[in-house]
């Protein structure tokens, strides 16, 4: 496994968040020696979902409000229905996504995460996957979209469903270590 001793990365979730698709790349990442803060709306606790009900939850290290992408090497967007719409409506958590872009570097997104990517405008042109449901409104973004387990367009990681996490995970960790990709832009 790939080391990423002294990289941090920031996983951006609120309440309803796929539980599997925030703490197995969560793990894995640690596991590889990145320090991994969870960034939120709001402090305390965010509450994971799982086959239709309540699963675990989380601390938030960071609100959205008092961070910024400079103290980190990459983000990760886990999806779950509930999580990524709450965060669509926060201008703060949009601007956030978009500033990693502007800074060249990687971001990933898995299952209905891609859904903060429309709204941070960042799809044009570019190859993504996600939860089949949201293909249309991804390619009515810009994107172009295709059903693979792990797709990666220029420090961009997407998958669709938890099934797909391992493959996930390890594109993750291979793009935190490429570091920045002069195409990763806005």
């Amino acid at each position: 496994m790939e080391s990423l001793e002294g990289k941090c990365v920031a996983i951006l979730a609120d309440n309803g968040f796929e539980y599997s698709e925030l703490s197995s790349p969560k793990e894995s990442l640690e596991k590889a020696g990145a320090k991994v803060e969870i960034v939120s709306t709001g402090e305390g606790e965010i509450r994971g979902w799982s086959n239709d009900e309540w699963k675990g939850s989380y601390n938030v290290d960071r609100t959205i409000g008092n961070v910024s992408h400079e103290k980190y090497d990459a983000l990760i967007i886990p999806g779950g229905v509930m999580s990524p719409d709450a965060l669509r409506k926060n201008t703060r958590a949009v601007e956030f996504v978009r500033s990693f872009f502007s800074s060249h570097k990687p971001v990933a997104a898995i299952c209905h995460g891609s859904q903060l990517l429309i709204d941070a405008e960042v799809l044009e042109g570019r190859e993504i996957t996600s939860y089949p449901s949201i293909q249309k409104d991804l390619e009515n973004a810009g994107a172009k979209w295709v059903n693979q387990e792990v797709v990666v367009d220029q420090a961009l990681v997407t998958s669709r469903t938890p099934s797909d996490l391992e493959a996930f995970n390890k594109k993750v960790i291979e793009e935190i270590n490429e570091g920045k990709h002069a195409k990763q832009t806005v």
